[in-house]
């Protein structure tokens, strides 16, 4: 078991020292050199097509040369803007202007990096088959609004420079893909009822996450739970946690609470996490009843 702080240092100096190295991100960086070097070639395409050379269609779009041949050879991203004008300079008909959601995305992907404390969790969620949370202090990030976890990496103490929570609200954000990948993931939650009653972030943050549970809820895989502020007997009151599956191996347990992350890998002791985990569910409303009374809060009815 590991223990580490949310900055990303180990609890102790001899701790830190044996820190491994962070892992290179070869997914997403050969990912986007990838795309780069496809949209490149059809650039080089669509301007030989049209009889100019690079200098001319810089000029033409008020870019360099220089620039228009790190585009086709793939050494540079394109921005949307560059994709709008050459698309129409050279009468691509669209194809240009196709690629700007895949661009767009590949780089912000390029840029995530996730906190080190953070990053062995996050390896094992983006290949989990199966997800569990159980959350008493705010909304999973995994099912987090934008404004909702801004708010929450906002508050942090001592605070954060605005460059640390943009850096962490990609992060966070990223990882909400595997909600939609095919396969996904099966994916529950148990959220106690407070969490979803608490404003944080204000009256339209609120909404707008409740809104956003109502609609991860109704995914074929994922449920969701609510565990009732009625609810006075219940084995949750150690804590949230998650258990996570991946593909092919144990599982496993993480734990995260102020200011440290635990990454629990004994079965013994994820055995008896997951019999908590059956036990809570079994208190919480069902699922059909957790989206009425999420619906209720949202005052839709």
């Amino acid at each position: 078991m590991t223990h580490t702080d949310r900055d990303g240092d180990r609890n102790t100096d001899a701790n830190r020292d044996r820190r491994p190295p962070p892992p290179p991100p070869p997914e997403d960086a050969e990912g986007s050199a990838d795309l780069n070097q496809t949209v490149g070639k059809q650039l080089r395409v669509l301007r030989e097509r049209a009889g100019w050379t690079q200098r001319e269609l810089g000029d033409r779009l008020g870019y360099s040369e220089d620039l228009i041949a790190s585009l086709e050879r793939g050494r540079r991203t394109p921005q949307p803007e560059f994709l709008d004008a050459a698309d129409e300079a050279l009468a691509a008909d669209g194809l240009l202007k196709a690629t700007k959601e895949a661009v767009t995305r590949a780089k912000a992907r390029a840029r995530v990096r996730h906190p080190a404390w953070f990053r062995d969790y996050a390896r094992l969620e983006a290949g989990a088959v199966e997800i569990n949370f159980f959350s008493m202090v705010t909304v999973p990030g995994l099912l987090q609004t934008e404004d909702y976890a801004r708010v929450t990496f906002t508050v942090r103490q001592p605070l954060w420079a605005e460059e640390t929570i943009e850096e962490r609200l990609a992060a966070r954000m990223s990882r909400q893909e595997i909600l939609t990948n095919w396969p996904p993931p099966i994916v529950t939650a148990v959220i106690d009822e407070a969490v979803l009653r608490r404003e944080i972030g204000g009256r339209k943050v609120q909404q707008d996450q409740l809104r956003h549970l109502l609609e991860v809820g109704r995914l074929r895989s994922t449920t969701l739970q609510v565990l009732p502020l009625g609810c006075d007997e219940n084995p949750g009151v150690d804590g949230p946690f998650v258990l996570l599956t991946p593909k092919g191996k144990p599982q496993v347990a993480y734990l995260e609470v102020q200011g440290t992350s635990q990454l629990i890998t004994d079965a013994e002791e994820v055995r008896i996490l997951a019999a908590r985990y059956g036990a809570i569910r079994g208190q919480a409303l069902t699922p059909r009843e957790s989206l009425a009374l999420m619906t209720d809060l949202m005052g839709e009815r």
